[in-house]
């Protein structure tokens, strides 16, 4: 019988005191992938606070042209 390991949850980032701003690219960079789509929550281990802060980073972003909309 197999058994089941699970894997250690992510601690949110911003909680910890790092900060996402949509001036700074290459922090945004690692909140998206290499098609230019946000990751979800469960890939990047952000509360759903902050989640929602990096996906309007992210978009302020795109459209101040620094972040390409798709790769």
């Amino acid at each position: 019988m197999a058994e089941f390991y699970h894997k250690k949850k992510k601690v949110c980032q911003m909680c910890t005191g790092s900060d996402v701003d949509y001036k700074n690219v290459e922090v945004i960079r690692k909140y998206i992938n290499e098609k230019g789509k946000i990751l979800p929550r469960r890939v990047t281990g952000n509360c759903a606070e902050h989640q929602r802060h990096v996906a309007l980073q992210v978009k302020r972003a795109r459209l101040m042209a620094l972040v390409p909309f798709v790769k």
